[in-house]
């Protein structure tokens, strides 16, 4: 018998906004490890591979003795700061206003994101196009709540005396500075998971790009 095949959809709006939010927080994640190099926020200072960061093309041994870099890099950082902001709070309203939230994201119980937690470390997890099981729905909402943190986190670090209110709530400019970093570290942890599942279903990258993706087959 011949089985309703699965869709996913993704609307024009929603594609432009992942891809923007992607780009800025890419080259903020590298401007950020170019920063950190020159200024850690950790006692321990395992450095960030140079290659790696964003801030201008010249020798490691020039860069860490050139304040140009770190100039660079900070340049690249707000930058992209202002569009990740912008495009994050549209991308909220856009979010609770149409549905999508409510209808993608939700319900979610513990019950069920232990269920699926389970199944997932089973590698017995299923999953269909255009619904969203437990552990990504945790996973959704966590990454917005890490990025939300480390954009007020940054505001409060870039501007200690007039977000000094802002700045106190993070105890203090330097513990900040530490949760800005492992903010930083929970997004590229979710990216890491978020890539991996992607290729495991390709299909969902199809329908971030062309807004439409189905299973087609037999079921």
């Amino acid at each position: 018998m011949s089985a309703r095949p699965e869709v996913q959809i993704q609307p024009l709006s929603r594609r432009i906004m992942h891809w923007i939010n992607a780009l800025a927080i890419l080259v903020m994640i590298d401007s950020g490890w170019r920063i950190y190099d020159y200024y850690p926020a950790l006692p321990l200072n395992f450095g960030f591979p140079y290659n790696w960061t964003l801030g201008g093309d010249m020798a490691l041994s020039e860069a860490l003795h050139n304040e140009d870099g770190l100039a660079n890099a900070l340049a690249w950082h707000f930058g992209a700061m202002w569009v990740l902001v912008l495009n994050y709070l549209v991308y909220l309203v856009v979010g609770f206003a149409s549905g999508h939230f409510r209808r993608d994201f939700l319900p979610l119980t513990a019950g069920a994101f232990a269920r699926d937690f389970l199944a997932a470390l089973r590698f017995r997890l299923g999953h269909r196009l255009g619904e969203y099981n437990a552990v990504q729905k945790v996973f959704y909402w966590g990454v917005l709540a890490a990025i939300l943190v480390t954009i007020l986190s940054g505001l409060s670090i870039w501007k200690p005396v007039q977000l000094k209110e802002l700045t106190w709530l993070f105890g203090g400019y330097e513990f900040a500075r530490v949760v800005h970093f492992f903010g930083m570290a929970a997004i590229v942890a979710f990216l890491i998971v978020h890539i991996a599942l992607t290729i495991l279903v390709p299909k969902t990258l199809v329908a971030m790009i062309v807004g439409r993706a189905e299973s087609g087959g037999q079921r």
